[in-house]
């Protein structure tokens, strides 16, 4: 039995993950193809599982595309840096404190330069977070100013003391060259763009199931690392200290372990902070759509009718990008308040079915399963592209697409042709994965926000004392929130206004924050 099927069969929540039979033989990674730099074709179409690599100094625990990359990954993450002040501040603010000393994190995220160059920050944490009033922080308050996301969050951690193991959370959005910096350095990286479903599940296996190494807490985009290690290894995870989750898919799988008393450990839904929310979610998504989509398919959005389905904050982001370059756009929505703003601002709210044969463009944000069906894609006109902005590759039904009476053709990387009978074809991105992730990059000043996030939590859990969480999921405090956000303020030269005693006393508010309550609504 394969790990894939394994994992399927142990685990409801796992994502499946599959590849047309025509990937294997695909190269990944050359340059030009918006990916990663290669040595050769050659080099490509071996797995690298199949390979012995080593570093210079000898260092052989990693599976990444080529070492050979990692000058090119170790230039992407000094680019990502200078994009990235927040994550920087908190590096330049470090002191000696290790406040992460200790602590082993399986990582299964996104791997890029932003990524990376968190895990560097992490590792240089500062002890200037002494001031948060908030009891949640008190104990681990002296480490709480410095940290960040990915390759830059990645090394950042290890600065601030940490031991990492780290895996994708994308077959399709790992940076080669960067996974390769992050090997170099010596770090524990298994991950490389273009993963087969058996190659995913052995990376995040051989990250998690490591010799003289057992993990005590577990960062997360997806949840797929947590279920692996819940279903396939369950007495290590009543072991852990508790689990980061940063993507809705992976909120929502936690909370239903909750409901169904199967968490048996605390966990920190970042995700719905407002600095993951507001920025990545929304702002974030804002610019990324539209630089998937032209990287891929060129084309040009006036006067395009576009179907977004799903009008929360990825939505959001994505109707106004659209509709700044002319586009014509409709949303799809279950909930009437969503609806509502979606219709205040000046957007039609539809259902699918109506409009799904004039669309030229359909994108899912809904983070559900088989919105957009076999029976949908059968309706749809000539050319239409079709791709999904939420985490999950469940909402687009590729399986419904892996029929004999379809034919596949692979355009570019990235890009399949659907052709049916008649000769009518679709444009598939990404095979229904995350679109922004696959096709083009994050913008890094927004992971810079997410990263800091990240990583305090990753602190406070490790930091917090016995008793203070039970097995449930957590909120972070807006305290947080706020300082994380006070970090990037000063790139835009932003001065915020301070209130006089008198006007914090009339509004009951500490002068240093909280500014809101935690039901307020942004």
């Amino acid at each position: 039995m394969s790990m894939g099927s394994e994992i399927e069969e142990c685990c409801p929540y796992a994502t499946s993950i599959q590849l047309p039979k025509s990937s294997a033989a695909e190269p990944q990674g050359i340059v030009g193809d918006g990916a990663s730099y290669s040595d050769s074709e050659d080099d490509e179409r071996v797995s690298p599982r199949e390979k012995v690599q080593k570093t210079a100094k000898g260092y052989s625990d990693f599976c990444v595309r080529s070492i050979n990359q990692a000058p090119f990954g170790r230039r992407e993450i000094e680019i990502a840096e200078q994009e990235m002040p927040g994550i920087m501040a908190l590096r330049r603010r470090a002191a000696e404190d290790k406040p992460l000393k200790g602590a082993k994190i399986v990582g299964c995220t996104h791997i890029n330069a932003q990524t990376a160059v968190s895990h560097d920050i992490s590792i240089q944490l500062s002890c200037e977070f002494f001031f948060l009033e908030c009891s949640v922080f008190r104990s681990v308050a002296p480490y709480l100013g410095f940290v960040t996301r990915d390759a830059v969050l990645i090394e950042t951690l290890t600065e601030l003391g940490a031991s990492v193991r780290w895996a994708a959370c994308n077959i399709f959005s790992t940076q080669n060259e960067v996974a390769a910096a992050l090997a170099d350095a010596g770090l524990s990286i298994f991950a490389w763009r273009g993963e087969s479903e058996e190659d995913f599940w052995w990376c995040i296996d051989k990250c998690v199931n490591a010799e003289n190494w057992q993990p005590n807490i577990i960062l997360d985009d997806g949840g797929d690392a947590t279920h692996l290690m819940l279903k396939k290894y369950p007495a290590m995870f009543k072991m852990i200290k508790g689990i980061v989750e940063e993507s809705v898919t992976g909120v929502h799988r936690l909370y239903q372990l909750s409901k169904a008393g199967k968490l048996t450990v605390p966990a920190m839904n970042v995700n719905d902070s407002v600095t993951k929310t507001k920025f990545d979610n929304l702002y974030s998504c804002r610019e990324s759509i539209i630089d998937s989509l032209k990287r891929e398919t060129d084309v040009m959005f006036g006067g395009k009718k576009v179907v977004v389905c799903g009008y929360g904050e990825v939505g959001k982001g994505c109707c106004q990008a659209l509709k700044g370059l002319g586009a014509i756009v409709y949303v799809t929505e279950i909930d009437p308040i969503c609806a509502l703003q979606a219709c205040m601002d000046g957007i039609s709210v539809v259902k699918l079915n109506e409009v799904i044969r004039q669309a030229d463009v359909v994108i899912t944000a809904t983070g559900n399963r088989n919105v957009v069906s076999r029976e949908m894609m059968d309706k749809m006109k000539n050319g239409c592209i079709v791709c999904n902005m939420g985490h999950s590759n469940t909402e687009i039904d590729v399986g419904g697409l892996r029929t004999n009476d379809l034919t596949w053709e692979r355009v570019r990387t990235q890009v399949d042709h659907v052709i049916w009978p008649d000769g009518k074809r679709i444009v598939l991105l990404a095979e229904g994965r995350l679109v922004n992730m696959s096709c083009s990059s994050m913008p890094s000043f927004v992971v810079s926000i997410t990263a800091a996030t990240q990583a305090l939590a990753l602190i406070e859990l490790f930091n917090a004392p016995p008793g203070r969480y039970k097995s449930d999921v957590y909120l972070l405090p807006k305290k947080m929130d706020e300082y994380v956000a006070s970090l990037h303020l000063p790139s835009f030269d932003a001065h915020l206004t301070e209130l006089t005693d008198e006007q914090a006393k009339y509004m009951g508010l500490n002068k240093a924050g909280p500014f809101k309550p935690n039901y307020y609504r942004y």
